[in-house]
């Protein structure tokens, strides 16, 4: 009954949209950004910040260790701020080249300290808190495309490309300091925590444990090969020294993330919509070696009295391999109504490195234009996870023992689910506001622990 509220709203976002299909024009012409930016221009700059503000009363919270989600009631601020800098190297549709760097900040907190919760609430939070918010350099990459085609298709421009006419097949390829999100399991409706979905969860596959330092960049190399209906993606980068860590290991013989995506831009249900009704069907793969440690090790040497604690950490190896797959899905409803799915899953024996504790995942939710309403620009959506780990990875964290995230000192299991609903409205020339809420049931996979209660304010502007 407590996803009862999910089932609601998406029904009846359908039914409003089915009496919406053909909305009323609307006069409103308003720009969604402060300030214009050319699309022939050889240099692009542009900025954001985008502030989150969260908080949560008092919960059920029989016990409490060093990385439980607190049960006493708190609010947190999360500020993040970009420069995106461009410029196009080459300027030629065929063979075009684009330099782009990438300045931020992150400045704030999350709620206890982003601890606690396998889908933690707010994914522009920093998981190493003694970073500070000094500025530093996010984005430092080339990116080259090759055509294979002399048709010429439309491409909308980017931070990331430049390019407005792009040969419809090419290859494209990347190599520098990048986010592996930016371009793997991106989704149009659940990726963007500006505008969209703020839970980690939701926005990325849970289960990919994607190459990343704790700000979630890393350094990489990356090949696409794009067609009309079709796209295969590769990259290879680098992992963390340790799990969470902002050190890499530049060893790629014995550390390294390797990722696999292919991309069809025909929808799994599109046969059920009409022929513009878009839909995309995406396929993830990863392989990460880095010096990961063993829950099973873990648990038996605890057990056997080698160790006074679990301790993942004490039973690492080089020759560790954590590999999984991820299925993505989009669905174009009506004029209006968007739908969206993820599932997710990994080997679940070696230790959560770089991205967060799930072993399993399962995402659905939608999104709903108010444009038919006279608000062009404004968005409701409604998501909902359920994620799991593995039997190794439960009884370690029920001895008491500790990942970079979770360990509430035992563990009663269950799996943690959240609900998360926002309405998000656009004011004046790329002000954005918006109010949210998410709802958290077995925080950190705790049936002991929770329900909590989050609600969220969000201001953001692209300038």
């Amino acid at each position: 009954m407590r996803f009862l509220p999910l089932i609601l709203l998406l029904s009846g976002s359908l039914l409003l949209a089915q009496d919406s299909s053909t909305p009323p024009e609307t006069t409103s012409k308003s720009p969604v950004t402060m300030f214009p930016h050319s699309d022939s221009s050889r240099f692009y700059a542009a900025g954001q910040a985008n502030i989150i503000f969260q908080a949560h009363p008092p919960f059920h919270s029989p016990y409490e260790s060093t990385n439980s989600f607190v049960g006493r009631g708190e609010y947190k601020t999360s500020l993040v701020g970009t420069l995106y800098l461009a410029m196009q190297l080459n300027k030629n549709s065929r063979f075009n080249t684009d330099l782009i760097v990438n300045f931020e900040s992150a400045g704030g907190r999350g709620l206890s300290q982003a601890l606690g919760l396998a889908g933690f609430t707010n994914l522009d939070v920093v998981r190493n808190p003694s970073l500070g918010s000094k500025p530093y350099l996010a984005r430092l990459s080339l990116h080259q495309a090759i055509g294979l085609s002399s048709k010429l298709v439309d491409s909308p421009r980017t931070a990331f490309s430049l390019a407005t006419k792009v040969s419809e097949r090419r290859i494209e390829m990347r190599l520098g300091k990048m986010s592996l999100p930016d371009f793997f399991d991106v989704n149009a409706i659940g990726s963007d925590s500006h505008l969209q979905f703020q839970n980690w969860t939701i926005d990325n596959n849970g289960a990919w444990d994607y190459a990343a330092d704790t700000r979630g960049y890393t350094y990489a190399g990356t090949l696409e090969y794009d067609d009309h209906d079709f796209s295969a993606r590769y990259a290879l980068a680098a992992m963390p020294t340790v799990a969470n860590g902002i050190a890499y290991d530049w060893a790629f013989h014995r550390a390294s993330g390797q990722n696999f995506e292919l991309e069809y831009r025909k929808g799994l249900f599109s046969p059920l919509f009409k022929e513009d009704r878009k839909g995309v069907i995406r396929v993830l793969g990863f392989v990460n070696h880095a010096h990961m440690g063993s829950y099973r090790e873990a648990n038996v040497a605890f057990l056997n009295h080698t160790d006074t604690t679990p301790d993942v950490t004490k039973h690492e190896h080089f020759a560790s391999v954590k590999y999984g797959v991820g299925l993505n899905l989009e669905q174009q409803v009506t004029t209006n109504l968007r739908g969206f799915m993820r599932l997710g899953w990994n080997e679940g024996q070696n230790e959560s490195y770089a991205y967060t504790e799930v072993d399993q995942t399962v995402v659905f939710g939608a999104d709903y234009a108010m444009a038919g309403h006279g608000r062009p620009n404004d968005k409701i959506g409604m998501a909902f996870v359920s994620n799991a780990i593995k039997r190794d990875h439960q009884t370690y964290l029920k001895l008491g023992g500790q990942g970079f995230l979770l360990g509430d000192g035992t563990l009663n299991y269950g799996r943690e689910d959240i609900l998360e609903a926002y309405y998000n409205t656009h004011t004046w020339r790329g002000l954005f506001f918006a109010f949210g809420s998410q709802g958290i049931f077995h925080p950190g996979y705790n049936t002991d622990r929770g329900p909590i209660w989050v609600p969220t304010v969000r201001a953001h502007v692209d300038f």
